[in-house]
């Protein structure tokens, strides 16, 4: 799925030398392996071209799962579940999911930060300052 202006502007675009209705940026012909294979090329090419650093100048390792992990993390960070990123990831299980991305879970950053607060709370009345006798 595209958003709706990407699409628009995507259809702007004169089309390639083998166009296809269904797809964008694959003629449909051949397998899906080879496409992902020319554009993994592509985005290396790309890459070496950007020559990216890292803020100390030191030369920045860059690939194209980066779009990825960036995709999930801002569906986590914008509240979407958990497990239905997990299937937008297209992993077999959510616990794979969780495992690299439950940092950025929305949902569980604001119950954390509450249990903190909860906690600030209790040590700032009464009872919580006082403090057992050693």
């Amino acid at each position: 799925m595209l958003p709706p202006e990407v699409v628009e502007a995507l259809k702007t675009l004169p089309p390639g030398p083998k166009p296809n209705p269904r797809y964008f940026f694959w003629s449909g012909n051949g397998l899906a392996k080879s496409a992902v294979a020319d554009w993994q090329r592509a985005f290396r090419r790309l890459f070496e071209v950007a020559s990216l650093q890292k803020p100390d100048g030191a030369s920045k390792r860059s690939h194209p799962h980066m779009f990825r992990d960036t995709f999930a993390v801002e569906l986590l960070l914008a509240g979407v579940p958990i497990d239905q990123v997990s299937v937008l990831l297209g992993h077999k299980s959510v616990k794979i999911t969780e495992k690299h991305y439950a940092p950025w879970v929305k949902a569980r950053q604001n119950q954390l930060e509450k249990a903190v607060q909860m906690a600030w709370r209790r040590e700032a009345s009464p009872e919580g300052s006082q403090l057992p006798a050693a």
